[in-house]
């Protein structure tokens, strides 16, 4: 029997292969960006979140798809990648945040709740008989100020001032990279994220294929924009005239 190149080191995740590679952790992050485009902004005074929903059948009822989280008051979350393992995570981060109230009385600091959960993730790329989690997810919301993390299978961790995830994400980064500001304000992020969405729909983004949530540093409340209001920012993005040079 002649020996299959290679073989092993791809079966297990405590086996790195020769060239430092854990190719468990590698497939996990190929089923992120197989997932829906998803993506966070930071503004002045709080983060916008945006994911597509993508619903592929007219059978399907629309609220039974949800990809943007509560965690607590104060912090959301939107996800990419396989739907059951979100569900973990977001669980996990939930009881993270009420333990903090009850030990602490307080809320949990972003940065805090995220590197738990990273190292929950990481947790699982360590061990014999586990997998990754196949799920990359930002975590959003407001402290002294607006914060956005992005979490990767791996359990790395990133703060950023606008990211995304998904099968959309190197369109999205070019056109963070182009025309996201500092300072932004509200109107101007949830314009930016839906130009996004658009761009990364083929031009068919709908109230029913997006789904908007705000955390407003003024109110440090979560909040999920409903249909007629995400209804009302597509109509005024879609009868902007383009700017110039992108007739």
């Amino acid at each position: 029997m002649q020996p299959v190149p290679s073989m092993g080191y791809d079966r297990a995740i405590t086996i790195f292969s020769p060239d430092g590679r854990l190719f468990q952790v590698e497939y996990a992050r190929e089923a992120v960006k197989r997932g829906t485009t998803s993506l966070g902004i930071k503004y002045k005074d709080g983060v916008v979140l945006a994911v597509d929903k993508r619903i592929n059948s007219r059978l399907v009822e629309e609220v039974s798809i949800e990809k943007i989280f509560q965690i607590d008051d104060n912090i959301g979350a939107v996800t990419s990648g396989l739907v059951a393992d979100a569900r973990v995570l977001v669980e996990r981060a939930r009881v993270e945040s009420q333990l903090n109230r009850v030990t602490y009385n307080e809320p949990i600091d972003i940065g805090i709740l995220a590197k738990k959960i990273c190292d929950f993730k990481q947790l699982y790329t360590q061990h014999g008989g586990v997998r990754p989690f196949g799920i990359a997810m930002l975590i959003a919301g407001v402290n002294e100020k607006p914060r956005l993390f992005e979490t990767d299978p791996s359990g790395a961790l990133i703060e950023y001032k606008a990211t995304a995830i998904g099968s959309g994400r190197p369109t999205a980064m070019e056109i963070f990279e182009e025309k996201y500001k500092e300072g932004m304000g509200r109107e101007e992020a949830i314009e930016l994220a839906l130009t996004i969405m658009n761009e990364t729909a083929d031009g068919k983004v709908g109230e029913k294929t997006v789904e908007l949530a705000l955390i407003e540093q003024k109110t440090g409340e979560f909040k999920k924009l409903s249909s007629s209001e995400v209804k009302s920012y597509i109509s005024k993005l879609k009868r902007k005239p383009p700017a110039k040079g992108e007739e």
